[in-house]
């Protein structure tokens, strides 16, 4: 029977996964297509959906653990989803920066061509898609690798930045504009964390193994 409970449990979040990938795919192609209605579907529609399962699924833990008393890998996976649930909530509120940014800059002429913020949000979104496929399978292999693409989602982030302060230094009116891009491409190098922690807790889950601080040896 519980077993059954913590395959609702992981439906729940597959679903919530689902949402916040889309909302970060809809904040980044509001960005490149400067499409409004799409950053005010993440903002007042999608955010709202994120926080109201958020809530579900703790509620949801509290009473399984309450009725089950699970222990072992039972009790392991189950707190564990409870921290990837609050980990995808705060996805969700990162896509909420990035669309923000996005109305803002959709106002104004562009600062530069979109070429590595966009390969970064692939990146990122299948760092996020891979996570949530790790935990599920128990794919300790697949987990691991998703922890080592943080260190390119790290580059692309360092690489925008170089390129956006000099065009701020050569063009000080670029200054505001540019530094909603750095917003951006922040709060995708946060989001990339967040996958990583999810790989992380998927190989607790899986082997009782801890890997924090990115100590895969």
């Amino acid at each position: 029977m519980i077993t059954e409970k913590i395959h609702e449990l992981s439906k729940k979040v597959i679903e919530q996964a689902g949402m916040v990938e889309k909302m970060i795919k809809d904040s980044i192609d509001s960005l490149i297509n400067r499409d409004r209605e799409k950053a005010i579907k993440v903002i007042e529609i999608y955010e709202p959906r994120v926080n109201d399962t958020e809530i579900e699924i703790d509620e949801m833990v509290t009473n399984l653990i309450a009725l089950y008393q699970p222990e072992a890998k039972h009790l392991r996976t189950i707190l564990m989803i409870l921290k990837m649930n609050n980990d995808l909530e705060r996805i969700g509120d990162l896509a909420v920066n990035i669309a923000e940014s996005s109305l803002f800059l959709m106002e104004k002429p562009p600062v530069k061509p979109l070429i590595d913020l966009p390969r970064m949000a692939e990146e990122v979104m299948l760092m996020l898609r891979n996570s949530i496929l790790a935990f599920i399978n128990e794919d300790t292999e697949l987990a691991i690798e998703v922890c080592k693409h943080d260190d390119m989602v790290d580059a692309l982030r360092d690489q925008i930045y170089r390129e956006l302060i000099t065009y701020m230094m050569s063009d000080p009116s670029t200054i505001e504009r540019a530094l909603h891009l750095m917003r951006i491409s922040r709060n995708l190098e946060r989001i990339a964390d967040l996958a990583t922690n999810i790989c992380e807790d998927a190989i607790y889950t899986a082997e009782g193994k801890v890997i924090k601080h990115h100590r895969l040896g």
